[in-house]
């Protein structure tokens, strides 16, 4: 095929995209209007939910599956992603909070879960991300949960123990590469910002190239490139996307200590998905701490029921001193009638149970 055949030919297939992304649009608008209708009909005035984890999960596992090539499967679900995207933004105004300034990788991640047509709205401080979900000021709010190196992320933690309201939707990998963002070299920097997080996960590097310099902990990684734009000898931990941002030179690249570096974020809502056949349920407990043997009578439920525990953690619950509210994630929906039945039984063990959400597990 010569060069003129081969451009004429992309151009025909160019106007039957545009034809057939137009006609999807219009079939997104009338599924929207289909919910509508139903929940009318239900006597419910609320606006249907636009973001559907579980229809997202099976649309990306359909169109892998139809990939023939030569694009990767990768580049299809990418490309389908930015799809879903505009047809969300055609139904609803859809704001999405993550903890800010732009450029965090929690604004990464909310990127890459919900692409270029929704509204971004930056927040300071990640409880401020929760507040805003469960006040619906934001229709979604998108928050760091654990990552593989430093694990759990106790400032969400906390802020589900103040703000329990809120559910979760759904989860979000994201591989995460930290980098020595700076003005200067290396040899003179005397002051590192970064978030906690990014510290731990950096830690070996820093202790062998900058044992001296002072490091300043911050609410983000995005705000320690900020600072340490503004400031003489400093630097910061954080992406490379903030280089860019910042106008910073990279002076260091991959500094993580582990080279599968992936943090875990949670988007947030007013309720969770339905069941999927393949999800994971989180769930915020007490128990009676003069109870000898409280804890493991609760944990034994789930083994009783078949239900697999995929993390357990704990944080002080604010009641009173020494006493610790306990963060369980289980495989299964709490709609799933062994799950039901071991909420139930669990009551017997636990104070204060609350369901923080159920959400599709994804594969990263």
């Amino acid at each position: 095929m010569d060069l003129d055949t081969a451009r004429s030919r992309i151009s025909e297939v160019d106007r039957r995209l545009v034809e057939l992304l137009n006609e999807r649009a219009r079939m997104s608008l009338n599924v929207g209007a289909a919910k509508r209708r139903t929940l009318k009909e239900q006597g419910d005035d609320t606006d249907p939910e636009v973001y559907v984890p579980g229809q997202e999960k099976r649309v990306f596992e359909k169109v892998r599956n139809l990939n023939q090539g030569p694009l990767s499967g990768e580049s299809v679900c990418a490309i389908y992603r930015e799809i879903m995207s505009a047809s969300i933004s055609l139904q609803s105004e859809v704001s999405v909070g993550y903890l800010g300034p732009p450029g965090t990788f929690s604004h990464q991640a909310a990127m890459q879960r919900f692409g270029d047509s929704l509204a971004y709205v930056p927040y300071a401080k990640i409880e401020d991300v929760i507040v805003a979900a469960a006040k619906e000021e934001v229709t979604y709010g998108l928050v760091p949960i654990e990552n593989s190196t430093f694990g759990a992320v106790v400032q969400t933690l906390d802020a589900f123990v103040a703000q329990p309201s809120v559910k979760i939707r759904a989860e979000v990998y994201l591989p995460v590469t930290q980098s020595l963002l700076s003005r200067y070299q290396l040899s003179a920097i005397r002051k590192v910002y970064s978030h906690p997080q990014a510290f731990g996960q950096s830690r070996t590097w820093l202790d062998q190239h900058l044992p001296h310099a002072a490091r300043v902990e911050v609410s983000s990684t995005a705000k320690a490139a900020e600072l340490a734009a503004a400031e003489n000898y400093a630097a910061a931990v954080s992406s490379e996307v903030c280089a860019s941002l910042y106008h910073l030179d990279v002076v260091a690249k991959d500094i993580t200590t582990a080279g599968d570096n992936t943090t875990r974020f949670f988007v947030l809502g007013q309720s969770s998905d339905t069941p999927t056949g393949d999800d994971k349920t989180l769930l915020m407990f007490t128990v009676d701490h003069r109870e000898p043997g409280a804890l493991c009578g609760a944990l034994n439920v789930f083994a009783k029921h078949k239900i697999n525990q995929t993390a357990i953690n704990s944080r002080p619950s604010r009641q009173r001193q020494w006493h610790y509210m306990f963060f369980i994630e289980i495989q299964g929906h709490e709609l799933d009638a062994n799950v039901a039945s071991a909420l139930e039984e669990i009551k017997a063990y636990c104070l204060d149970l609350v369901v923080l959400g159920s959400y599709p597990h994804q594969y990263y």
